[in-house]
């Protein structure tokens, strides 16, 4: 048996205790992740995505103050994890595959993320050697840092939803369209 084997999986970070302070300016009326796409939140429509990776996952929803603060207290929430994919509460059009690829990229590769058309998204897959690092985390800062010392292996994927979050009034107004032509 390989040692990888009797490792535990990886796990899901959802992060979802940012304010949406973006979101309410543009003119929205509640938090985005409460904001509804078709009969279903955004957070809800996140989380189905995270459900058919089937991989374990935990909501951060502890409303810590800054996104560091946020990623840290979910990473010491699950240490015993064999890695960590870090993914915001936006992204409703994720699809269940990327995620899957992303936790499966070779474990010897210290941070993988998805790039569609050139743009890098989410979720940022962390190996378990960077724990430290990510528990030390603090404020708004996220974990930019660690991917930009560490360098990104980059998987290319054809998932437009790991890069369309939903940030403003706008936003949801266009996933909703996507998510209408995508209806029969």
């Amino acid at each position: 048996m390989r040692p990888e084997a009797s490792m535990p999986p990886p796990v899901v970070i959802v992060l979802a205790s940012g304010r949406g302070e973006r979101f309410l300016a543009s003119g929205g009326s509640t938090h985005k992740l409460q904001a509804l796409l078709g009969n279903k939140t955004v957070l809800q429509h996140t989380l189905d995505a995270v459900r058919g990776s089937g991989l374990p996952f935990y909501l951060e929803a502890s409303g810590s103050p800054g996104m560091g603060d946020s990623i840290a207290a979910a990473v010491r929430a699950n240490s015993e994890a064999s890695a960590w994919l870090i993914l915001p509460a936006d992204l409703p059009l994720l699809q269940p595959e990327t995620i899957r690829r992303v936790a499966e990229a070779p474990a010897q590769q210290a941070v993988v993320r998805p790039v569609y058309q050139g743009r890098h998204g989410h979720p940022v897959r962390f190996a378990r050697a960077l724990g430290s690092q990510l528990m030390g985390l603090e404020g708004n800062q996220g974990a930019a840092l660690i991917v930009k010392a560490q360098g990104a292996t980059e998987l290319i994927v054809d998932d437009a939803g790991c890069v369309t979050d939903i940030d403003t009034v706008q936003d949801l107004q266009q996933v909703q369209q996507i998510l209408q032509a995508r209806q029969p």
